[in-house]
């Protein structure tokens, strides 16, 4: 989904893909890009990765919803989201961010707050796969 200031997408499609085929930043002074890596514990246990599952329909209108409150609150900005979907490995990242304004605090204050209520808000599901346990 996009629209002028902010675009989303949730697929199987790895994060380095997705972010090999963002255009390069001319508008802007700040290009931050935050990478969400799996890590390889859950709840003190080794796991494999994370097998992430979406409501679909629901998670990209509030992807949406998300992007035009952030237009509101934060005007200036542009935003591109890319959560993956299916299974995750441990050390690969299941989320990229990435936020480009004129300068790099405000950068990372969006940043934070797009990840704050996209963890919050957003029908997305994780489940994680422990070592030893089938996919």
């Amino acid at each position: 989904m996009a629209s002028d200031h902010f675009s989303s997408s949730l697929s199987e499609q790895t994060i380095e893909e997705v972010e090999s085929a963002l255009p390069a930043s001319t508008e802007h002074g700040a290009d931050l890009r935050f990478r969400g890596v799996v890590r390889d514990r859950e709840d003190g246990r080794l796991i494999r990765g994370i097998d992430y599952s979406h409501y679909p329909g629901m998670a990209e209108r509030e992807l949406e919803k998300i992007g035009a409150e952030m237009r509101a609150e934060f005007p200036g900005h542009l935003a591109f989201v890319h959560h993956r979907t299916g299974f995750v490995a441990a050390g690969e990242p299941s989320i990229l961010i990435r936020v480009q304004t004129p300068h790099s605090a405000e950068a990372y204050e969006i940043s934070r707050e797009y990840l704050r209520r996209i963890k919050t808000t957003v029908p997305i599901w994780k489940r994680p796969v422990f070592t030893g346990e089938a996919t």
